[in-house]
């Protein structure tokens, strides 16, 4: 907290050179602030980061996937179906509950006037960050290299934001970056590298980071795909209409 109230407080007092309005309620809440992010940060490192790696352990432990006592030397990824489906709804239930993407949901809602739903938003990009996850824990066990997923994300990307409705470019790309933020982080690095130490033949230093970039592409796929789908959806409608008047 140290460099931003610095920051504040040179920029009050030397640049614009007023007093800082509000003071003891800046006092108050800084003291809350540093008081949440230390219970925060003792949370994680107690809990949320622990039961990430026991639960990527146990799910990809090869007793639990192969059998008792079966010596594997290399991953077979289709007997990795639980490891999938967990990582899709950890993914998912972070994201929903993300306060980051909570705050954007909020904000897009407001300005829109309604025609951007909070839920509806945060559910799609949840999904989207649900199948990314999923798609990254897949790459962890297959070995198969990260550039090539996120190189085909991007291009996804490029292309979809060619062809999306302009009103929802930068609030795709800005549900991509909110994903990554306090609740999924910890979760998802400590599922990818508890992941990528007990599946056959991976490194936790080569394979285990990764994950959190999967989740920063796809929900902007989400994103410009359902408002892709709802404006084409639209546009269908009208046209229907149109007919349907002309006759």
């Amino acid at each position: 907290m140290l460099p931003i109230i610095i920051l504040i407080i040179i920029f009050q007092l030397v640049v614009l050179r007023q007093p800082i309005p509000h003071l003891r309620h800046l006092i108050v809440g800084g003291v809350y602030v540093v008081i949440g992010l230390s219970l925060f940060l003792a949370g994680l490192e107690k809990a949320l980061f622990p039961l990430g790696n026991i639960m990527a352990t146990q799910l990809s432990d090869p007793d639990f996937i192969y059998g008792p006592g079966k010596i594997v030397s290399q991953a077979d990824w289709t007997a990795y179906g639980w490891v999938y489906l967990f990582a899709a709804m950890i993914g998912f239930a972070t994201t929903i509950a993300e306060p980051s993407l909570i705050a954007v949901a909020f904000k897009a809602n407001e300005v829109s006037a309604g025609t951007i739903s909070q839920w509806g938003l945060r559910i799609t990009v949840a999904l989207g960050v649900a199948f990314g996850i999923s798609l990254g824990t897949f790459r962890i066990v297959t070995g198969t290299p990260l550039y090539l997923y996120i190189l085909a994300g991007y291009i996804i990307v490029i292309l979809q934001t060619l062809f999306a409705p302009k009103s929802i470019i930068a609030l795709a790309y800005d549900s991509g970056g909110v994903t990554t933020s306090t609740v999924t982080v910890p979760l998802v690095a400590a599922l990818g590298l508890g992941l990528a130490g007990t599946v056959p033949g991976r490194n936790p230093a080569l394979d285990g980071f990764g994950l959190i970039a999967f989740a920063s592409v796809f929900p902007i796929i989400a994103v410009m795909g359902y408002a892709q789908l709802m404006h084409w959806r639209t546009n269908r409608k009208t046209k229907i209409m149109e007919k349907t008047h002309a006759l």
